[in-house]
């Protein structure tokens, strides 16, 4: 399925999908399968929703993996494989090169890779080496001749180098038709050349491993002095977490094996057997190569037509109209330009932004350095604990505090996940304050990846809650009520269940759409499943995990739940109630988690514009839903079915994402 599927995406971007694909599997086996090995080593007995214990969990998520896993590595060797071969892409595995090739690997194993590996013995005499995360490593046997004693040693590959060795280099003469481009993986170039590594001792053989640790980091804020150092040192413990995970390659004799999971510590449901190459999160290497005619059409976001080429200030555009921006589609230039004019307007006083995931070179952290030397008052919230970015966010904060910017690390026990901007401006009329609020990060680089809405307006009522909601996050506050906004963990689960009992209570008339990334929060399930049993009509586009059943009879007949996985990864929160006729549309950083609802800082606010309304359901809901190409339905039963097989008929099928490049429409309130 997942085959024919992804057969209409440039070859690059399918390569680019399976490295994204094993890269989640990272992510997944860090975060969550390190929790439930953390329950079973605690002996928790109390069992999921779905009625499973820990240990239940761990074995369906083996099985199901071990799956999904072998069908990823087909789709490797039997169709991107030899596809890259025909377009002039070759990765060959070593026994295919010549002897010619061979030496020039041999010299550039001798001048790249030799000096920089590390083999490590293991003996009575010396430990078994650490592992480190995510480590490509190779189980290296040697003889030694003279006793003709077996020995183990490990070699890591080095990840500061390639993973994929070029054998030839693309040559930008040849403009029409590409050179050909070979590679060879890394860690085969290294067992070909053990023996400089081991002089004098007979290789026996060399198997490649890969090992996967806990890095879920376990913070106790409240017995911390500094939650930045504290952050630092968790960072450098992150490296030495259990083992979760030991991927081997399937020509690994049992012994070996048995050796690596005895020293791992870990069990036979951990261990992954593949027929190809371990951790293709590497395919990202080929995705760089300038090969234009094998990726995506590259596309120029559009600016508001109120932004373009205006004669005034952004103030002055804002003070006239609101803006809806839905990226990537919608250019984020004028976030960055409100920014960077705030920065440098002798009449802005203040501004406050949320900082959850920025990005390496972020022009957002600059414009707040800048506005800073111009003498604005700046307070950035900076979440130091977003996941993987944690180092990234502790360097941004260390910068920002020595430009003299005033930064908070958000609330104990709470992650501040919501993205807002306050600009506090002095103006003829007194002191007005404008907001940028989003469902995206504050990153220009994911702004062009992720599909994302964000909000420009001058609205007081927004305003005055953005000026509520720093005072909540900066200072010390227990406020509960908002003029607007629904704000987590006090109000949005309140909230969005009044809206969906409401639709509930109309029965037939009742008209409910969601569009977020997950659905799990048991009480909004429960809730759902009661207005499809009034008769209420409720269409969920979840674009990742969905613990609601649809087409259960008597219990989810009236829900359709369907995902939308296409070039870009659907990212916005949208949530709409029709209320017979009088709407309620809220917008915002929360997904339907316990995690967004209860223990993180989030805002959703909402869009009271009956023209904007109308935009975003017949422009943005309404075109998703009508999605054919790229959309999946989920079944009663969990499957997801590509939306096209159960079509009738050979009509042309729609796709929502190629749509909005093409179409999409940027509203202004007017």
């Amino acid at each position: 399925m997942l085959h024919e599927t992804q057969a209409d995406h440039p070859l690059l971007e399918r390569v680019k999908f399976l490295a994204i694909f094993h890269s989640n599997m990272d992510e997944f086996f860090m975060v969550r399968v390190s929790g439930l090995k953390q329950q079973l080593r605690l002996g928790v007995t109390a069992t999921a929703p779905d009625g499973l214990l820990p240990r239940e969990q761990l074995a369906n998520v083996h099985r199901t993996l071990t799956q999904l896993f072998a069908e990823a590595n087909a789709i490797w060797r039997e169709q991107l494989y030899a596809q890259l071969a025909e377009t002039n892409i070759h990765v060959l595995r070593y026994e295919e090169l010549s002897k010619s090739q061979r030496n020039k690997l041999r010299a550039y194993f001798e001048r790249e890779i030799f000096p920089v590996l590390t083999p490590l013995a293991s003996d009575p005499s010396r430990p078994f080496p650490h592992i480190s995360n995510l480590s490509l490593n190779l189980a290296v046997q040697v003889r030694d001749p003279k006793t003709g004693d077996l020995h183990f040693a490990r070699v890591k590959v080095p990840p500061a180098l390639s993973r994929l060795v070029p054998l030839k280099r693309f040559d930008p003469d040849q403009l029409s038709t590409p050179a050909v481009q070979k590679f060879v993986w890394a860690e085969e170039v290294i067992a070909a050349s053990l023996d400089r590594l081991f002089p004098g001792m007979k290789i026996v053989a060399a198997y490649p491993f890969r090992v996967t640790r806990n890095s879920d980091m376990e913070l106790q804020e409240e017995e911390a002095d500094d939650l930045l150092l504290m952050m630092e040192d968790n960072l450098r413990q992150r490296h030495f977490g259990s083992a979760v995970r030991l991927e081997i390659d399937n020509n690994m004799p049992a012994d070996v094996r048995d050796m690596l999971m005895a020293n791992l510590q870990v069990d036979s449901y951990d261990v992954y057997t593949t027929n190809g190459p371990l951790g293709l999160s590497s395919l990202w290497e080929l995705h760089r190569l300038e090969r234009p005619e094998l990726k995506d059409r590259p596309f120029t976001p559009r600016t508001p037509p109120s932004l373009q080429n205006i004669a005034g200030s952004m103030f002055s555009v804002l003070r006239q109209r609101d803006i809806l921006l839905h990226h990537p589609y919608d250019s984020f230039t004028p976030v960055v330009n409100l920014l960077e004019a705030a920065a440098d307007d002798p009449d802005v006083l203040a501004i406050k932004i949320t900082l959850y995931r920025v990005g390496s070179n972020p022009p957002v952290v600059q414009a707040l350095k800048k506005a800073r030397l111009n003498g604005k008052q700046v307070a950035a919230v900076v979440e130091l604990k977003a996941r993987f970015d944690e180092e990234t966010n502790i360097h941004w904060a260390q910068e920002l505090e020595s430009a003299g910017v005033h930064v908070a690390y958000g609330l104990i026990g709470l992650k501040t996940h919501s993205k807002v901007t306050l600009i506090v401006r002095r103006e003829r009329d007194g002191i007005r304050r404008y907001v940028h609020l989003s469902s995206g990060n504050y990153n220009s680089a994911t702004a062009r990846l992720y599909t994302d809405t964000g909000f420009l307006s001058r609205d007081e009522d927004l305003a005055a809650d953005a000026s509520d909601l720093f005072n909540f996050l900066t200072g010390y506050s227990r406020q509960e009520e908002f003029r607007k906004f629904l704000v987590a963990p006090v109000s949005i689960r309140r909230g969005l269940v009044e809206a969906i009992k409401r639709e509930t209570a109309l029965g037939p008339k009742g008209r409910i759409i969601i569009k977020c990334n997950s659905l799990v929060d048991g009480e909004m399930i429960r809730n759902l499943y009661r207005a499809s049993q009034a008769g209420a009509k409720v269409d969920l586009i979840i674009r990742g995990i969905c613990g609601l059943r649809p087409g259960v009879p008597g219990v989810s007949d009236n829900i359709q739940v369907m995902s939308i996985i296409g070039r870009f990864l659907e990212h916005s929160r949208i949530y709409y109630f029709h209320n017979e006729g009088n709407p309620s549309l809220y917008m915002g950083s929360a997904d339907l988690m316990p995690r967004n609802l209860d223990r993180r800082v989030e805002v959703l606010f909402p869009i009271t514009d009956p023209d904007m309304q109308r935009h975003v359901v017949e422009n943005l809901l309404a075109v998703s839903l009508r999605d054919t190409a790229k959309s999946h339905i989920l079944q009663s039963d969990g499957r997801y079915i590509p939306r096209r097989y159960l079509l009738d008929g050979d009509a042309p099928l729609f796709d929502s994402q190629a749509w909005f490049l093409q179409k999409g429409v940027v509203a202004e309130e007017d």
